[in-house]
């Protein structure tokens, strides 16, 4: 072997959990890199490979082995190595005899304390064969696999059934035994286009060998570039688009070996039933894409991906057809069905669903959510009839047939059904809308209906789980309120809705007082909590800590208002006055915390003397009808725009005044305008909490 070589790793076994095979290839590739980098063995590129039955990694140019080390080791100081005779200390052969040498062999250091005695050697390098084992093993013992098996008589553990190994270092193997598998240079093909062992030359060849004479495309993004192009190509040969969701594309590429696209059909009768429900279906029961036409209108056609390149595609086509009409059948049953009755008759049958066993009945949680949307409704000059109504049949859908046998659509369903009772398209579109954001980045709830009952149902939740002493402790999180506070936040926020947080925690705790009476006692906690998730939310788009908490300082209860001041505070950081401004600010707070007593902002004009006192308060008497005026419009940007003026000012007024006078009444009142001056920071936020 040269002193560099390729290095292959893979492992074989049965089909692995798709929907965790990235993970586990990523995990495998970093962990095995992790393990040569800090046995200190050198090596260039690599490459993972994740298929169905294999993880495996091809390592470019793994040395043959770590460089030899120059080793000292410092023994006894010369003065205490030798008694009066000239003979070795104890001391001095036990450090010779645990470095395997006579006294003889060791050297003399001088160092700034004094001579010492070192023993120096050169240590060789450890192999790639004795290194590449271990790294190995402590790669596979790291994969995050919360699940392992046994299986047959073996004693090892794993996530799957272990079937080969290919352990091989340019084209030598590496002498190993892994998961009960003796490592070797065989790798095997597709389970029916080729099951037997194919011998690999060497590691460069794995993947090209692999796809030619063993039909498994190893690498995870060629296999899934390869089904999305299938896809397409065939969505355009019927005249449609196939709706790719990226995870499902994940999932089926971690579901064959051997991509073959193929097209399916079904009646267009099915077509009447909720295109959503045939969706759910095709993606999530049987993994297949469907397919819409330019308006987005779901077509009569269906992709899948078969692992296999058949002699008979009709047969195959035929198969999935088949398997998919009995799960259209009954949506179209449950569909029909649910017609039957209106959406409000399932409200009384609520009362028998528990949401809580404290906070009662869906049907009571539907009443609360009622009033609280109403209140809100008003805040934000929504229609408070269609608020009611909207509000009213928000959960009737979770009774419905459809809902039972597909509980992802919630919402979903309570919008198609409420517009067949011939709902208002507002109150209909709220059935949905209330739902969201149902996940990171999703939309928001697009009119003041939507957004009323979608903030009440949160908060009602918020409050009930915390007054009976269920909040989220650690990763446990069972009611998702850390993702309903989000949502609180997000509509608030985004929607640029002027609420405030409090008032509306309080209503909720009013709602829930005949059956939580002590709800009135965690708005506070709620609070927080929600404020909490703010501060998570902030940091999400790069707005420092401290702007955070310079603005969480003056205690507004308004979410867009501490929004509003944040991205004002951050724009004002770049304004060259803005770190002078802020020392400044800081100086005038310290000064006044130390005061004794509280100061009284009145200035008495005859007591100011000094020319720089003066022109302080004539900028602070000249910006301030602005700077209130701005603050009262929520223009915070302008408002600090403005004192940025007062730069100058306040450097004159520390360069060239003394404010603790001796005289009383002028310190008074030079600490008056201090006071004064400072307020019109915290009027904003309190810069003093702003780093630098």
């Amino acid at each position: 072997m040269t002193n560099r070589a390729d290095f292959l790793f893979e492992l074989g076994t049965e089909e692995l959990p798709p929907k965790a095979l990235l993970r586990l290839s990523d995990a495998l590739t970093e962990e095995l890199l992790t393990g040569l980098r800090e046995a200190g063995l050198s090596f260039g590129t690599h490459q993972s490979y994740a298929a169905p039955r294999r993880l495996a990694v091809l390592i470019r140019d793994v040395a043959a082995s770590t460089p030899e080390q120059a080793v000292e080791r410092k023994g006894p100081a010369l003065a205490s190595a030798f008694d009066a005779e000239g003979k070795p200390s104890r001391a001095l052969e036990g450090f010779a005899r645990s470095c395997g040498v006579t006294v003889d062999a060791l050297e003399k250091i001088e160092t700034d304390k004094g001579t010492w005695l070192v023993y120096r050697h050169t240590q060789p390098g450890k192999t790639a064969a004795e290194i590449i084992p271990a790294a190995i093993a402590r790669a596979l013992d790291k994969l995050p696999t919360p699940k392992r098996m046994r299986w047959g008589s073996q004693e090892v553990e794993f996530i799957r059934p272990v079937h080969w190994a290919v352990a091989l270092h340019g084209n030598t193997v590496i002498d190993t035994e892994i998961l009960g598998v003796k490592a070797g240079r065989e790798t095997f093909g597709h389970r029916f286009h080729h099951p037997a062992a194919i011998t690999l030359e060497s590691p460069a060849s794995y993947a090209d060998v692999l796809e030619k004479q063993g039909f498994v495309l190893a690498d995870f993004a060629a296999r899934r570039n390869k089904i999305q192009a299938q896809i397409e190509a065939i969505a355009s040969e019927l005249g449609g688009t196939a709706r790719v969701d990226d995870d499902l594309l994940d999932e089926v590429t971690a579901l064959v070996e051997w991509p073959v696209a193929v097209a399916g059909k079904f009646e267009e009768s099915f077509l009447q039933v909720p295109h959503e429900a045939l969706i759910s279906t095709m993606q999530g029961n049987q993994k297949y894409f469907p397919l819409v036409d330019a308006q987005n209108r779901l077509l009569p056609w269906f992709i899948t991906i078969a692992n296999i390149d058949s002699k008979n595609p009709a047969a195959v086509r035929e198969g999935n057809e088949r398997v998919i009409r009995p799960r259209f059948a009954d949506a179209l049953f449950f569909w029909n069905e649910d017609r039957k009755h209106t959406l409000e008759s399932h409200l009384e049958s609520l009362k028998t669903v528990i949401f809580q066993q404290r906070m009662g009945s869906l049907f009571d949680k539907t009443i609360r959510v009622e009033r609280l949307a109403e209140y809100i409704a008003e805040q934000i000059g929504g229609d408070v009839t269609q608020t009611r109504r909207a509000a009213r049949l928000c959960k009737c859908d979770l009774q419905s047939h459809m809902v039972g046998e597909f509980p992802e659509l919630q919402g979903i369903m309570g919008r198609y059904l409420a517009t067949h009772d011939g709902e208002p398209a507002v109150v209909a579109q709220a059935q949905d809308d209330y739902y969201l954001p149902r996940r990171a980045g999703d939309a928001l709830p697009g009119d003041a209906v939507s957004q009323a009952v979608a903030l009440a149902d949160r908060l009602d939740t918020l409050m009930g789980i915390f007054a009976i002493g269920q909040a989220p402790t650690g990763a446990k999180d069972p009611f998702a309120l850390r993702r309903a506070a989000l949502g609180v936040l997000r509509i608030i926020v985004e929607q640029q809705l002027d609420l405030d947080l409090k008032s509306l925690l309080e209503q909720a705790a009013k709602g829930l007082d005949s059956i939580i009476p002590e709800a009135v006692e965690h708005v506070q906690a709620v609070f927080e909590f929600i404020t909490e998730r703010q501060y998570r939310y902030s940091l999400d788009r790069a707005i420092p800590t401290d702007v955070f908490a310079a603005v969480a300082a003056v205690g507004t209860t308004r979410p867009l208002d501490f929004e509003q001041r944040m991205v004002a505070v951050n724009e004002f950081l770049n304004l060259p006055e803005a770190e002078p401004l802020t020392a400044g600010n800081k100086r005038i707070q310290n000064i006044l915390k130390k005061q004794e007593q509280p100061v009284d902002g009145h200035i008495q004009v005859d007591l100011l003397q000094e020319a720089a006192e003066k022109a302080l308060f004539d900028a602070v008497t000249e910006i301030t009808p602005r700077i209130r005026a701005a603050t009262a419009e929520r223009a915070y940007t302008d408002a600090l725009t403005e004192l940025a003026q007062l730069r100058a000012p306040i450097d004159r007024f520390f360069d060239e005044v003394m404010v603790m006078a001796d005289d009383a009444a002028i310190r008074r009142n030079r600490l008056a305008l201090l006071q004064q001056t400072g307020a019109l920071f915290l009027s904003i936020a309190d810069l003093t909490q702003l780093n630098g």
